[in-house]
């Protein structure tokens, strides 16, 4: 993809006011020295969706969405960031520029001819479907199944005919076009033998299309007795199937104000759902309803519902669906489980009671804060003191595994209703029972507020300036603690050093050119906010005159949205919410002593390092130098 040029998206967002922006789509009313309206992705009636003008961004504290005028737009909009751009560029009345290096180019190039290919074998199968002398068997499975004609053209249904080489023949002209082939997993190649066959071969077939509906790979549902019975594309260069839902290009296409999805098993569910008249559903790729499936899920809707079979299978898929969820729950986010009748999928549910039994079935479906509870309390009698006791230590360890927020809260307050502990106790059942994590897809890290555990690496920092490690005078070392004493009043959350230098920067850009600042690590692995904090250092060298815009640009061109809304989510209670100060510090002494506590940390960790190299040694094979240098260590660490 060509990229769009960092200064032309910092000048772009100079140009527009984010105030109005939004407020052709969300009116604001104006609060103190920023603006507030009822949250336009999540409902609720007290306004908790804040935009301020001066720093060009909005946040709302209720579910916690945040960006700058590009990222409301792709929100808002359901877009794209490049269509998101080049919509403001109208409004601001510029062309976008874009720049392209060589490597970027031909990235480009193979993509689209990736694209190309996977459209020219979707049309094919089509025709087959339609023309084929061997089409009667898929065109009776499907009739039988009870789709229409108009259903299965929206979907893109076709046939891939018996034989082993017909789309080899068809599209494969030369060697390019057969590498190609190869490239989109649309055949095989074994070189041992010199052979090259179709993937799917004799196959009612069901094109996968992305978000802006392209063909991207295929799933092919065998009509013989061939196996598998379900066959997917493999992983390609366009297609990753445990980012992908299929259906939702047709959800958004058919239902521009979706509100909920539905998650089912299997293409044939998705497409008899939308054939009675519910289009919001979709289906995994063969795979578990992972975190980034959600992730996905929820930048369109703020409701998924999954839908299992009411066995033990069922249940089973559902509870790993459960632990995949959690991390997915934040604020203004519901999530719910549909348990079906046995011996009854989707498809068949619907077409026995119609689509508004259906879709009742649904607005009764168990919420997952329900569901958690039953999970836990499975085969535990609560009625006695060591049942409540079990109960505790398995569902406190999955509250916890919920963003902090207020549903975690009232997770957390629920269960001390029902088990009659404090929350100062469920807080410390923490560690996730593992007969709930067997078979259940790993959880990924997420980032939460932090906690008392989090807080000790600030006390790490207080520990190193105390005992000299890193700190060579009682001045820098006062300074160090000062830091996280004066940081107190701007958050209710303790910051340590890294990040509290970034929010600095983010008021004071001129504090680099100012302080001129040096992190000195030397070969030490840097965490994410130490990471962060030299990035940021080294774009205000290079940009002296950047301000809060530029740089939340910059944080989103080099980082991604994700860590663009991560920023701005940590500044958030600083800048929207008024908390800060400024006059009770000085900004210029705090960042000093911010960079200088940073400094005594990694100092200490390097200390620490050389010493364990050593002690690894032997005492014994040490030299004089090398046992002088320990002995200082030793004293130091």
């Amino acid at each position: 993809m060509s990229r769009i040029p960092q200064t032309f998206l910092d000048d772009l967002l100079n140009r527009l006011d984010i105030v109005e922006v939004i407020d052709k789509r969300v009116k604001l009313k104006r609060a103190g020295k920023n603006y507030s309206a009822c949250c336009p992705f999540h409902e609720e009636k007290t306004p908790s969706f804040s935009v301020s003008p001066d720093k060009q961004f909005y946040y709302c504290f209720g579910c916690g969405a945040t960006g700058t005028a590009i990222s409301f737009l792709m929100e808002y909009e359901r877009i794209g960031f490049v269509d998101a751009v080049d919509s403001l560029a109208k409004t601001a009345g510029v062309e976008v520029p874009r720049e392209t290096s060589q490597h970027d180019a031909n990235r480009d190039r193979h993509r689209k001819q990736c694209y190309e290919t996977l459209e020219k074998a979707s049309n094919y199968y089509q025709e087959q479907l339609k023309h084929h002398r061997q089409r009667h068997s898929a065109v009776k499975y499907l009739q039988n199944r009870g789709l229409s004609g108009q259903i299965a053209k929206i979907y893109g249904l076709g046939f891939s005919p018996p034989g082993w080489d017909n789309l080899i023949l068809q599209l494969g002209q030369n060697e390019s076009a057969l590498k190609l082939l190869l490239n989109t997993g649309l055949s095989i190649e074994k070189p041992e033998e010199g052979k090259r066959y179709d993937r799917f071969r004799n196959r009612i077939m069901f094109p996968i299309r992305d978000g802006r509906g392209r063909t991207i790979g295929f799933g092919g549902r065998v009509l013989g007795d061939d196996k598998p019975k379900y066959l997917n594309s493999p992983e390609t260069d366009v297609f990753s199937k445990g980012r992908e839902l299929y259906g939702l290009h047709e959800a958004k296409k058919h239902s521009r104000n979706l509100e909920q999805l539905i998650v089912v098993e299997g293409y044939m569910d998705v497409i008899a759902l939308a054939q009675y008249g519910l289009w919001n559903a979709v289906a995994t790729l063969g795979t578990a309803c992972g975190e980034e499936h959600l992730t996905i899920a929820f930048r369109h809707v703020s409701e998924v519902v999954f839908c299992f079979d009411g066995d033990n299978a069922g249940r089973k898929a559902a509870k790993r669906a459960l632990m995949s969820s959690l991390a997915a729950m934040e604020d203004g986010r519901q999530i719910r489980f549909l348990f079906l009748p046995d011996g009854h999928d989707p498809d068949s549910l619907v077409r026995q009671i119609g689509a508004d039994r259906f879709k009742a079935q649904v607005k009764k479906a168990l919420p997952l804060e329900d569901f958690l509870f039953d999970v836990a309390a499975d085969g535990i009698d609560l009625n006695s003191m060591d049942g409540r006791a079990r109960f505790s230590k398995m569902a406190a360890p999955l509250i916890h595994q919920i963003p902090e927020g207020i549903f975690r809260s009232l997770m957390l307050e629920n269960l001390a209703k029902r088990t009659g502990l404090s929350l100062e106790i469920l807080s410390s059942f923490t560690q996730v029972p593992e007969e709930l994590t067997q078979n259940s897809t790993p959880e990924p890290e997420t980032e939460r507020a932090p906690t008392y555990a989090q807080t000790a690496y600030i006390a790490d920092y207080h520990d190193a300036s105390a005992q000299g490690a890193g700190l060579q005078d009682a001045a820098a070392q006062d300074a160090a603690i000062q830091t996280i004493r004066v940081s107190a009043p701007r958050s209710q959350l303790t910051l340590n050093p890294a990040r509290n230098a970034i929010l600095l920067l983010l008021d004071h850009p001129r504090l680099v050119q100012d302080c001129k600042p040096e992190i000195k690590y030397g070969d030490q692995t840097l965490d994410s906010d130490q990471q962060n904090l030299i990035d940021l250092m080294a774009y205000l060298k290079k940009r002296p005159e950047a301000n809060f815009n530029n740089i939340m640009g910059f944080w989103g061109g080099s980082k991604g949205v994700d860590a663009q809304q991560a920023l701005a989510k940590l500044i958030a209670n600083h800048v929207l919410s008024e908390v800060k100060q400024m006059e009770i510090y000085d900004a210029q002494k705090e960042f000093e002593a911010c960079i200088a506590a940073v400094n005594s940390h990694l100092h200490l960790l390097n200390s620490k390092q050389e010493l364990a190299e050593l002690q690894a040694k032997g005492l014994s094979e040490l030299s004089q130098d090398e046992k002088r240098r320990y002995t200082e260590l030793i004293r130091s660490t």
